[in-house]
């Protein structure tokens, strides 16, 4: 692996505000795939200004056909540090379209050759817990076995504790077996990033996130996780033939367990999010008249340090020198 020699963060920050600023305008208008194109191509050229060597290795976008960073990209200006990107343009495409909180523009960046390259796979199980569940957590064990120990890691009754879910048919049973276990349950329509985040944002009062979700937003979540700390457990899990086959074809093993560390293997990372649509995690983007206020998360690895800023954006002026246009 070739490590970054340079803070990323703050650069990435402006990749996501960037994309959020442009699909922002999209907010409730029902046009998913125009929300999401529209932050596509402002992530796309405003990394054009950075200097690194990029691929993208997590490009969201090819399950369900929609705009696109696809996987293998160059992204950069080719000079500086190789690097591995993992892009989400707009997490939350229906948030976004249907006017929902928590869609978030999202970029995480490893030295190359360090994150998980999920190849055919959409779709994995995932457990995550905050660092003080981390020796407890088992994405095997029943569901109340687990939670009944992740409670008492930390510090609270089964009862107390608070667990994000996807609202998805998969997650029928899951769902009835929290219940069953006594434990409060935040039903997200999408957005699994957003759920990982929460748990290990001290922040915010949920305690866990469970069931199956994108695998390319589980290798996003995992470089979060490995800065801000907390536990990621997942197994790659096909919704359907048509992946399952692909997963044997390349001779993928869905029994293993992967953590964090197996998802990405470096320290060094760097992550940015953005909010559009606001919510529990980030708020939106805010319009002003002459510009807007946008509200983000900049994290990096070595250090392990987690800025949130608010930022200013005044259109005059920074339409004079950005090559995004903010209409």
């Amino acid at each position: 692996m070739q490590a970054p020699t340079k803070n990323l963060a703050l650069d990435l920050v402006r990749v996501t505000e960037a994309a959020a600023l442009a699909s922002s305008r999209w907010l409730g208008r029902g046009d998913k795939n125009s929300g999401d194109k529209a932050a596509v191509d402002a992530m796309r050229k405003s990394f054009s200004a950075l200097d690194i060597d990029g691929r993208i290795i997590i490009g969201e976008g090819e399950k369900d056909k929609a705009p696109q960073l696809f996987n293998g990209e160059k992204v950069g200006t080719g000079t500086g540090p190789a690097v591995d990107v993992a892009v989400d343009p707009v997490e939350g495409t229906r948030l976004l379209a249907y006017g929902r909180p928590n869609a978030i523009s999202v970029v995480g960046v490893a030295p190359a050759g360090a994150m998980f390259n999920p190849g055919p796979s959409f779709y994995m199980r995932k457990l995550v817990v905050p660092a003080a569940a981390a020796h407890v957590a088992d994405l095997d064990a029943p569901t109340d076995e687990n939670l009944e120990k992740i409670a008492k890691a930390l510090g609270k009754d089964v009862d107390d504790l608070t667990v994000f879910v996807l609202d998805k048919p998969r997650h029928s049973r899951l769902i009835e077996e929290i219940r069953e276990v006594g434990s409060r349950i935040q039903l997200h329509t999408d957005g699994d990033i957003t759920g990982s985040l929460m748990v290990i944002d001290p922040r915010n009062p949920v305690d866990v996130m469970m069931g199956v979700g994108g695998t390319p937003e589980g290798v996003l979540s995992a470089i979060a996780i490995r800065i801000m700390g907390g536990a990621m457990l997942a197994k790659l899990e096909p919704q359907g033939s048509d992946e399952k086959t692909a997963l044997i074809n390349a001779g993928i093993d869905t029994r293993h367990v992967l953590s964090a560390q197996d998802l990405v293997k470096s320290d060094d990372l760097f992550f940015a999010a953005t909010g559009i649509s606001g919510g529990s995690f980030l708020p939106g983007v805010r319009y002003t008249g002459t510009g807007a206020v946008t509200f983000s998360v900049s994290m990096r690895g070595l250090t392990g340090t987690v800025r949130y800023m608010e930022a200013s954006h005044q259109f005059d002026r920074l339409m004079r020198v950005s090559n995004v246009k903010y209409d």
